[in-house]
């Protein structure tokens, strides 16, 4: 019984008033004739029968209070297997009266006593008939549903815990161990059962043992306990047990601590379904909300939310109820979660309230005007009554201290009105928003918005330009490109020179001031700049300028071909710059824009002065060889100044680059060091690259001399001035050779470079005899480009268009809507459910029947007990497994389990329940499988069941390999940012190529479908008839992962097609996987043997 009490299964009054009259009884029947006086006194009769009685612990020896004076003679102990927590108090006291105090321990010394005289057998027999009747007259005053429970706690012996199975026996054992021991073993109970190991016999030692524990943690892992423990027996009513349970549980809900009432209260929230658990909670749920404390109201009211929303007639008044306890409540977070309540269940009261605290909204907390601005939203979609007054509301809810209030706010005004003082409002807020946000991803989720604004409402935003571009002060590189992309979405002829003055300030800011990726930042500045001179020929003139001044960062041509009233101005801008350029890439853009657009004979002449400068003496061997000879001869002269050492001996030796020794001597080493001393003086900028190595400057700079020469014998009239240039331009090429093939280079030239150099002095010496070739370097060179920009152009409006249309399609059928017959809501209506779907990538996908078919996947054979096949489908992050299970026998299959393991970064949401499938009968078992990124992943598991004779059976699954392909998507990027991560990514794949295609061009589309890859090499490059190709592909995955690769084939005499296909990216497993990708789609493609 003491039990009982401390689990708090009883009530307590109860107890001790069944008590107090069994021991009246107790005394009344058993009083005897007075005893000798030194006899001793009757010990007390038991309250438990013998035979239902406990053995003691073996080997247990009985320990005693210490004794302070002299050690007393204590009375005899009761028989053994009497239970100390069932023992009955001194009858002529009562339950729960005091003690003498000369049968207090430790208050005095007992005299001594003599051993109890044995008692008779009749006697005996005679007490324990005495104890059954008084144990029957004690269960009386005790509720009949509890009876049992009470016997069957009392009943449970020793006997019967090692009748138990070894496993659940153990728990028991350790159940009745320390508190440690104990939050073990139930935590191991909890995992056990969540896996399908069902094991009900455990139910009420977890009662007896661990739930009369005072221990907070034991406590809170109870409620994840009866969240899972089987409530009902196999007739699908509530166990008796529970009933325990829910007494336990009510007067946790009137437990003077607030974060126990508290926390049992957020555990009703958990156990909604379990109707006949929450009936008799519910008065005790109600009185919590009239707690002093805070925090037990706020759970009172999501318990009766839940509730209310499940089980509406277990609390019908609940509405009624929270809008009195709403409009009482001084608690700032009580009110929102009473308020989320009437918004969700009693929209007309919740609307009420706000229209009762109107003028103090303004003033509320931060969460409690979040739920406000989310039912004006709900509101307006049904009922525009109070649209205007929404407005008002939510334009001053626009000045609030909170960044979500204001982006919350922002967002639903734009949705309540189109009025432009309105949007515009609602856009400042956004950029004031991006402003003073100090979280990089809130300020991109921000400018998304804006972005959204801006293309739907054109014109409006164009006086907020300027405000926008302070964004450029953040210091995170995707934040500046997303306010530029937006700037100039928005950039007219009104504004476009204030933007473009905007952009020039930050390049010079790039230029005096040092920090993290200013050459990314520089490099889009100066994109920028072009894009406006493009578009806006107005400003062309003054952005020219500004992009000479950076030549090193962009060489961009395109800004010259479009606009030919430029042209003289940029070119000979070009020219004067020639002698300030030291890298190579922009001196081959120079020269190629030198080339093409130098069209005056002047220019021309002025051009080839200043190409003498930066090349310095001509030609190059002949003074570098002079140099050498002269820095021989002072070397020469200083030593016969000098008095020469003895040098003993005719070198040192010195080892090769193939192991060998060579001997150096003394000459050798001046003569090296002659030679380094010459590379190493100052010379001008081209010739300098020139002599390091860089001979594909020196190839575009024949070429670019060559179109000079040519275009001046045609508009120049003077033929000796233009052999002058001929014979000028075929020196420098020649001694561009020359040079190359000596020792004062660093690297040999190439052989492409020679023969490209070769070419055009061929040309220039046979000038007159073939005039095709004059049209070749004139004309069908700029054609080339013209068409190549045609191109990107085109392919830019097709994204335009693309991003502009709408896509939704409409039936034949589909109600026509005329905007003035229609009803005054919300004009731009913000679907959060909508957005959620297609943030989890859970949004619907239309796919044929055939590809449905092609997903499933057969996990176990056709001749084991359960046939089992996978349909799996992708929504974006997820993979939804929907598993058949068939039944091919003739016995009823128990407690089956479906248990899944993931292999990669994929996880398991939700483990399938257990379920019980009849003979020759079938079950449909959905899973779902989260998926963070596109590395390979495996699913596999096993199928296990119980079988006759309660026998363990168990199918081991077929794996299912996850498909990279749903994950990969073609993408575009530019040639620069190609070229950067394919040098930065240090994974590769390399995939020789062996397949039947003959044709290069149709070989590349095979691995364009197969891997979802986009070719970035421009078409016109890949079309025509050629016998090798090389094209570079990329794609970029879900989850923002890039993946690169390049295609090099060529086909030989045989007609078969060689080559190899390089796979980079950042992670090893893209990598690998679309390696693997391309291998099964050669396989596919192989002809028969």
């Amino acid at each position: 019984m003491a039990v009982l009490v401390n689990i708090n299964a009883v009530n307590a009054e109860v107890v001790q008033n069944t008590m107090t009259a069994y021991s009246a009884q107790s005394g009344t029947a058993s009083a005897p004739a007075p005893a000798p006086a030194p006899g001793p006194s009757a010990p007390p009769m038991p309250a438990i029968p013998p035979h239902l009685a406990q053995p003691p612990p073996r080997g247990g020896t009985p320990t005693y209070p210490p004794q302070r004076g002299t050690t007393p003679t204590y009375p005899p102990h009761q028989p053994a297997g009497y239970p100390p927590s069932y023992s009955t108090p001194p009858p002529q006291h009562g339950f729960g009266g005091p003690l003498p105090a000369s049968q207090i321990p430790g208050l005095g010394a007992y005299p001594p006593q003599p051993a109890p005289a044995p008692v008779p057998p009749p006697a005996a027999s005679k007490s324990a008939q005495s104890a059954a009747s008084i144990l029957a007259a004690a269960l009386q005053k005790v509720p009949d549903e509890q009876k049992p429970l009470v016997m069957q706690i009392i009943s449970m012996t020793r006997e019967e815990i090692f009748a138990m199975p070894p496993t659940e026996r153990d728990n028991v054992i350790k159940l009745k161990g320390s508190d440690e021991a104990k939050f073990d073993t139930l935590r191991k109970i909890i995992v056990s059962t969540i896996n399908g190991n069902h094991q009900p016999q455990l139910l009420m030692p977890v009662i007896q043992y661990v739930m009369p524990s005072r221990n907070k943690q034991l406590k809170k892992l109870l409620h994840f306990y009866w969240e899972v423990c089987p409530k009902y027996d196999e007739t699908g009513k509530l166990k008796q047990e529970m009933i325990l349970v829910v007494n336990a549980i009510r007067n946790d809900l009137q437990h003077p601590n607030e974060y126990i009432r508290g926390a049992t209260l957020r555990f009703l929230q958990k156990i909604t379904r379990d109707v006949e658990l929450l009936e008799p909670l519910i008065p005790t749920c109600r009185a919590c909300l009239e707690h002093r404390h805070s925090y037990v109201r706020k759970n009172a009211v999501f318990a009766v939310y839940t509730v209310y929303r499940q089980h509406e007639h277990l609390i019908p008044d609940a509405p009624e109820l929270l809008q009195t306890f709403l409009a009482a409540e001084s608690d700032a977070t009580c009110k929102r979660n009473a308020f989320v309540f009437l918004a969700n269940c009693a929209m007309p009261k919740a609307v009420e309230y706000i229209l009762q605290v109107f003028d103090q909204i303004p003033s509320m907390d931060e969460l409690l005007q979040m739920s406000i601005i989310e039912v004006i939203r709900q509101d307006c979609k049904t009922d525009t009554r109070y649209r205007a007054r929404y407005i008002l509301l939510v334009s001053e809810l626009l000045n609030a201290s909170s960044h979500a209030v204001k982006y919350e706010a922002a967002t639903t005004l734009t949705s309540l009105t189109q009025n432009p003082a309105a949007v515009k409002a609602a856009a400042s807020c956004y950029v004031q928003l991006v402003q003073k946000e100090s979280d990089n991803n809130a300020k991109l989720i921000v400018l998304d918005r804006l972005e959204t604004l801006r293309s739907k409402h054109g014109h409006v935003l164009d006086p907020l330009v300027m405000d926008i571009l302070q964004i450029l002060s953040s210091a995170d590189l995707d934040v500046r490109r997303k306010a530029i992309g937006i700037v100039l979405s928005m950039a007219t002829s009104r504004n476009v020179e204030d933007i473009v003055l905007f952009f020039k300030n930050q390049l010079q800011k790039t230029q005096e001031q040092d920090f993290d990726k200013a050459p990314e930042y520089r490099q889009l500045l100066i994109q920028s700049i072009h894009v406006c001179a493009v578009k806006f020929s107005e400003v062309a003139a003054s952005v020219v300028h500004a992009l000479m001044d950076f030549l090193g960062d962009s060489n961009n041509p395109e800004v010259v071909e479009k606009f030919p009233p430029l042209r003289q101005t940029i070119c000979g801008k070009l020219t004067q710059t020639l002698g300030d350029i030291k890298s190579g890439k922009v001196y081959r853009g120079v020269l190629w824009i030198l080339g093409e657009y130098a069209e005056d004979a002047a220019d021309i002449q002025n051009i080839f002065r200043e190409l003498r400068k930066v090349l310095g003496e001509i030609p190059i061997l002949a003074s570098e060889q002079r140099l050498l000879e002269e820095s021989g001869a002072e070397d020469g002269d200083a030593q016969k100044e000098e008095p020469q050492p003895k040098v003993e001996g005719g070198g040192k030796p010195k080892v090769l680059a193939d192991g060998t020794y060579a001997t150096e001597t003394a000459f050798t080493s001046m003569s090296n060091a002659r030679l380094e001393a010459v590379k190493a003086a100052s010379k001008p900028p081209l010739r300098t690259l020139i002599l390091g190595g860089d001979f594909f400057t020196g190839a575009v700079l024949a070429s670019a001399l060559t179109k000079l020469v040519l275009r001046y014998t045609e508009v120049g009239s003077d033929r000796r001035k233009a052999n002058g240039l001929k014979a000028e331009a075929m020196l420098i090429m020649a001694s561009v050779i020359r040079v190359g093939q000596s020792k004062f280079v660093n690297v040999p030239i190439d052989e492409d470079s020679s023969e490209r150099i070769m070419n055009c002095i061929q040309t220039l010496s046979e000038l007159q005899e073939k005039l095709v070739v004059h049209d070749i370097f004139l004309k069908d060179t700029r054609t080339a480009y013209a068409k190549m920009l045609s191109a990107q152009e085109k392919k830019a409006a097709e994204k335009r268009e693309q991003e502009s249309a709408n896509e939704k399609i409409v039936q034949v059928d589909d109600l026509l809507t005329f905007r003035q017959f229609t009803k005054k809501t919300v004009d731009d209506a913000i679907d959060d459910a909508e957005d959620v779907v297609r943030a989890t990538g859970s949004a619907e996908v239309h796919e044929d029947f055939i590809s449905n078919l092609s997903r499933i996947s057969q996990l176990t054979g056709f001749s084991d007990p359960i046939y089992a096949e996978a349909y799996v489908k992708v929504h974006g992050f997820d993979i939804s497994l929907d598993v058949l299970l068939v039944n091919q026998t003739a016995d009823t299959l128990q407690n089956l389990c479906l248990d899944f393991a993931t292999l990669g970064d994929l996880k398991l949401v939700e483990r399938p329940s257990v379920y019980t499938i009849a003979p020759h009968s079938f079950q449909s078992i959905k899973a779902t499988i989260k998926v963070s990124s596109t590395e390979t992943g495996v699913i596999f598991g096993s199928i296990l069941w119980e079988g006759p004779g309660m026998s363990e059976q168990c199918v081991i699954l077929n794996d299912i390999h996850i498909d990279i392909m749903d994950y990969i998507k073609p993408a575009y990027c530019t040639e620069a940012q190609f070229r950067s991560m394919w040098t930065e990514f240090e994974w590769e794949n390399r995939v020789n190529v062996t397949t039947s295609i003959s044709d290069p061009r149709e070989y590349l589309h095979h691995v364009m479908k197969a891997t979802n890859m986009s070719c970035l090499t421009p078409e016109g490059a890949v079309s025509g008839d050629c016998d090798f190709l090389s094209a570079n592909m990329y794609a970029r995955s879900l989850f923002g992962e890039d993946a690169l690769a390049n295609l090099s084939v060529e086909r030989t005499d045989a007609g078969t097609i060689t080559g190899h296909v390089r796979i980079r990216s950042k992670t090893q497993g893209i990598a690998l996987s679309l390696g693997d990708r391309i291998t099964m789609a050669q396989k596919e493609n192989k002809p028969p043997a």
